[in-house]
This record gives structure tokens, sequence and C-alpha cells, in this order.
């Protein structure tokens, strides 16, 4: 079943260790066929290096029922399924624990757009979630995480910032597909250390260009950054998604 989307998926998941975005079994990555309802995603603690693609689990999307596998699915599989369910254009996501995008999340601070990088794949500020209440951590801990991502993108479109930081838990990143959904997760990390380090700079240094203070970039070079790799008339690349 999905022989396919589980070799996809299990290539995406290996991105994770070969980044550096996980330690141990810490994170998963999983990809979604719309069509039949139906999603693949990483058994839960499974070794990275023991794994393969036939480790796969086949779960419903409505129900969250395991449908196909030998493991059990990753504990962040309801998360997952809320994230589908509320981002109907989402075809892969991506859950690490990487080292600086996790100090973010532990600091309840979202990411702002320093620099070009990070414009070149997120349409502004990173967002990061409220603290669940006592309530949603009590009862569907994992759903009620999902759903505290959808609440921080009610008025964004979710593939222009592809990615959010849970407080105090870390970040997850999606995209068109499980591979894609991998990539952004790693590009998030080095954003994230670059962001850390801005920040670091600016407090003990002062500035030289312009005399502003350390802040995000223009609006003007958001846009050309973002727009020309992700815009209508996208000229970066050669005529394909990258």
């Amino acid at each position: 079943m999905l022989e396919q989307l589980k070799e996809e998926v299990f290539q995406a998941n290996m991105l994770l260790p070969k980044y550096h975005l996980v330690t141990f079994t810490w994170g998963n990555v999983s990809g979604v066929d719309r069509e039949k309802g139906l999603v693949v995603i990483k058994p839960s603690g499974v070794e990275y290096a023991a794994m393969s693609a036939q480790d796969m689990v086949v779960v419903d999307l409505a129900t969250g029922s395991v449908k196909e596998g030998h493991y059990k699915p990753s504990s962040d599989t309801a998360t997952h399924l809320a994230l589908y369910r509320g981002f109907p254009d989402v075809g892969g996501i991506a859950h690490t624990h990487s080292r600086w995008a996790t100090a973010y999340a532990q600091a309840r601070r979202g990411i702002p757009a320093y620099g070009t990088t990070h414009a070149d794949y997120f349409y502004g500020e990173i967002p990061c979630t409220r603290l669940l209440s006592t309530t949603e951590i009590e009862g569907n801990y994992e759903t009620e995480t999902g759903k505290v991502i959808l609440e921080s993108f009610e008025n964004k479109p979710p593939l222009s910032v592809p990615a959010a930081l849970v407080a105090c838990h870390g970040p997850f990143a999606w995209g068109r597909d499980a591979l894609k959904a991998a990539e952004t997760a790693a590009v998030l990390e080095e954003v994230a250390f670059m962001a850390w380090h801005t920040e670091a700079l600016a407090s003990v240094s002062v500035p030289v260009s312009g005399g502003q203070a350390t802040g995000p970039v223009s609006q003007a070079l958001l846009d050309r950054h973002y727009l020309r790799k992700h815009g209508e008339n996208a000229y970066y690349g050669q005529g394909r998604d990258r």
C-alpha cells in the first residue's frame, strides 16, 4: 500500500539525521495521499539507522487508525493529522527538536526575518504559538498541539511561512511533499542559528550601517527575495521548484 509514498517519506526522514536535525529517535516526517485519505509517517521510537521504507506506518487521515504497518506510528501523529486537516495544500510535515529552532521555541519567541536567507523561504516572521493550557495538555495533547499551530495561521497562507515553533516544545515545518518539508526543517534550523547570532552580535556592538539597530528586513527586500522564488513571476532556478 502506497509504496512510492512510503519510500518518499522514508527518504525524507533520513534527511533529518543527515542535516543534524535530530538526536537519537527524536523527530518525524510524514506525507499525505489526499485522494486516498491516508498518511504515511515514521514509526515511534525506531532508530533511523535501522529503518527501511517498509517500516513506515499508514494511518487514516480522518480517524488516525492504523491501516498498515508492523510498528506503532509516531507519537506526534495526531499533530500531523490536525495540520493536514487544517492546511489542505500541505503534502508533507516534518517535526524535529533541532537545537537552535528549539531554543527559540523554549524562549517562546518567533524568528524575525532578519535577512535575505530567511526571506528566500519564509515570507515574514516564523511564529511561535501560545502556551497550551493545562486542560489542553491533560486532554488530547498531540491534537491540541496541532490546533495551536493552526491558530497562528488564521490570517496567513501556511505555505508562505511553512513552519511554526510550538512554545516550550519545538519546530514543525511543512511543504508540498515530505521531502520539501524536510528541506524546510533544515532551512529553519539554519535561519534560527543565524537569527540567534544576529541578536547576540547586535547586543554587544554599535550598528554602523545607517546607524540603525538590528531589526527585520524592509518589506521591499522581503518581497524581492521571497517573490523571486515563489511569486507569480518567479525567476530563481531552472523553471521548477528546487
